[in-house]
């Protein structure tokens, strides 16, 4: 897909069971042999994708999240799960071309890509790339993982440190553009520090929702309510950014969905938020 002089692609590291506890089944679910209105069902979980985007301009490689992180481990039990290097592949980029990455926010399904294991150390998987965080996200994942509060078990920071302490995190405080057309925008909600990305070229834009609105069927009604730290502070936040982009007529890329391709927001006879054009340019 084309935004102006970027290519976006949205990549995909497979279908996963998501729980209320915030844990996900290690192994991607084989539609062949499950049932998954009944699977979803019986384990009260919801079905979910996980989609990191990748973005170029010819001259910056930018990656928006980095996925689960399975098998980039050589000594990793889920050799056969596709990751965000295995993706890249395919275009042909390599983990050292990547300059800079964008998390979201620190949920593990969002950001154990970041890192692996080799010869016992921790070492980036990006070796080249600067990582944004907002500085309040980095403080409250510390809080609750020292704390052994609520939401700590979304959070998994051990391998992180070392990558804070190499200095390879750029902590930001709100917003801010990382390279022209680039702007990450703080929205809180979902967890203190949680960030959305806007591209825009000229009048051609896309947004990166993050967990602000996981996939596209949470575009009219608000789901999750019980996995935010501020439900109040998501709706009032998803009001804005979907009111902005249906003005704008924008893409909208979603890392929970099922389905890998983006399309332009749109309204329906009903009023209702859609999509059109679900495919890729």
């Amino acid at each position: 897909m084309k935004i102006g002089r970027f290519t976006v692609e949205q990549l995909s590291e497979g279908q996963f069971e998501f729980f209320p506890d915030g844990t996900i089944n290690r192994q991607p679910i084989n539609k062949e042999k499950e049932d998954l209105s009944k699977l979803i069902s019986k384990k009260s979980s919801e079905l979910i994708g996980i989609n990191p985007v990748y973005i170029t301009d010819g001259t910056f490689h930018i990656l928006l999240d980095t996925g689960l992180g399975w098998g980039l481990d050589s000594g990793s039990a889920y050799k056969n799960v596709s990751n965000v290097v295995t993706n890249l592949e395919i275009f042909g980029v390599k983990p050292s071309d990547i300059t800079h990455i964008v998390i979201s926010h620190l949920h593990y399904d969002h950001s154990a890509g970041s890192s692996f294991t080799k010869s016992a150390q921790t070492v980036p998987t990006f070796p080249n790339a600067r990582y944004y965080i907002q500085q309040s996200e980095w403080d409250f994942a510390l809080k609750q993982v020292e704390n052994g509060a609520k939401h700590s078990k979304s959070y998994t920071p051990d391998d992180l440190y070392r990558l804070y302490a190499d200095s390879y995190f750029e902590m930001i405080d709100g917003k801010e553009e990382i390279i022209p057309g680039i702007n990450l925008i703080s929205t809180g909600g979902h967890t203190p520090g949680h960030q959305i990305v806007k591209v825009q070229d000229g009048e051609d834009c896309a947004y990166f929702l993050g967990d602000l609105v996981p996939s596209e069927d949470y575009l009219n009604q608000h789901l999750r309510s019980n996995n935010d730290v501020d439900p109040l502070q998501t709706k009032k936040a998803k009001t804005l950014i979907l009111k902005q982009a249906l003005k704008e007529k924008a893409f909208m890329l979603f890392y929970h969905s099922i389905y890998t391709e983006p399309g332009r927001l749109a309204q329906n006879e009903n009023k209702e938020l859609i999509l059109r054009g679900i495919k890729k340019n």
